[in-house]
């Protein structure tokens, strides 16, 4: 496989060269990984912000968002702003500390989940050996912040999102989860870098979208239901729960709930492509392409472009999927919460696992 360059060593030796030692070095590298997940996420929350109100213009013939900034672009950031000075208001019978800590239990494992986000082979802040099992376990906390949102808000709406939330939370994540082990079981692999490798042999048709296709439906729509994106959104259906667990919230309490819920959707889109659409390789094999222009890839120049390139398209497969999902939203009718259920129970669950369970007779008749 073609290396990238290892960005750790290239600060560490950065920071050397000015004569502060290997421990000072390290340490002076530690809020680089950091800082580089929180500023991507937020950047990553503006463009989707941006995208959906401009799509969903051109869905319904609108012009959108068109005068904060070249074309409204700068509109989300302006919401940002709008809800930072905002009043934060805490109900007076309401449970203070779990309405206080529902929003951060909410937004911190959806950000810790970048760190094992691959945008090139060695792009990525931590390359655990079980990357996709931690992905999977720091979700499903995410829930319980929605569920202490709701409770402590001391409101019946509020306290009914919750638990639609909890419903549909458990209802999803067991489908979903078994999408991932028929990929771990293609890639005999935890890691998310090593599952992206395992795909990149033959280009484009060593994906795992061609070996899972009914696998990367259903994980999909188990994505989908996991974001409360239209048509799952039911825990705050307007219609019915003015808002849901959120409807007690404002200012920047509320803006946790909803860089949340847009971080969580690019965290979607990321994992399919990760899991199959090959992540950072291209339709056609880089080594192919570099052996073609006869470009040395050892060459630090070419290491540079190559990682450049990787990143591009990891985030071009990435928001094409944000852009279906966008464009679901707007074209399909929210369903009610029974349906919601009998989708993921009836469905959803008996589909991913036979798919498995395929996926491992498969694998074992052929390996």
């Amino acid at each position: 496989m073609l290396q990238t360059l290892d960005l750790q060593s290239f600060f560490i030796n950065f920071f050397v060269s000015f004569g502060f030692s290997v421990t000072t070095a390290n340490y002076l590298w530690l809020p680089f990984p950091i800082l580089a997940v929180v500023i991507s996420a937020f950047l990553g929350v503006l463009v989707v912000v941006w995208l959906e109100r401009k799509i969903s213009a051109g869905v319904q013939q609108r012009i959108g968002p068109e005068y904060a900034g070249p074309l409204g672009f700068l509109q989300p950031v302006a919401d940002g702003v709008k809800l930072l000075v905002k009043e934060d208001i805490i109900p007076a019978k309401g449970d203070g500390l779990l309405f206080t800590l529902g929003p951060a239990v909410v937004v911190v494992p959806i950000f810790l989940a970048y760190t094992i986000i691959p945008f090139g082979e060695n792009l990525i802040v931590s390359n655990l050996p079980i990357g996709i099992f931690f992905w999977i376990a720091i979700s499903s906390v995410a829930p319980i912040g929605l569920f202490m949102a709701g409770y402590g808000s001391n409101n019946k709406y509020a306290f009914l999102g919750g638990l639609r939330a909890i419903a549909q939370s458990i209802s999803y994540e067991i489908p979903l989860a078994l999408c991932v082990l028929a990929i771990t079981l293609l890639s005999d692999d935890l890691s998310t870098v090593s599952i992206v490798e395992k795909q990149a042999s033959f280009g484009i048709l060593s994906w795992n979208c061609w070996k899972q296709p009914i696998g990367l439906i259903a994980f999909l729509i188990a994505a989908l239901a996991e974001c409360e994106r239209l048509p799952f959104d039911l825990p705050e259906a307007e219609e019915e729960l003015v808002a849901g667990y959120q409807t007690e919230y404002t200012g920047m309490k509320f803006a946790l709930f909803y860089v949340g819920s847009y971080v969580n959707l690019v965290i979607s889109a990321l994992f399919v492509t990760i899991l199959y659409l090959g992540g950072w390789n291209l339709p056609i094999p880089i080594e192919t392409i570099l052996t073609f222009f006869q470009m040395n890839p050892d060459l630090p120049q070419v290491q540079v472009f190559t990682g450049f390139l990787s990143i591009i398209v990891t985030l071009s497969k990435t928001y094409f999927i944000v852009f279906l999902a966008i464009l679901t939203r707007w074209t399909l009718p929210r369903v009610r919460i029974d349906q919601l259920l009998d989708l993921g129970w009836k469905f959803l669950l008996p589909i991913s696992l036979g798919n498995l369970l395929i996926t491992a007779a498969l694998k074992l008749l052929f390996s």
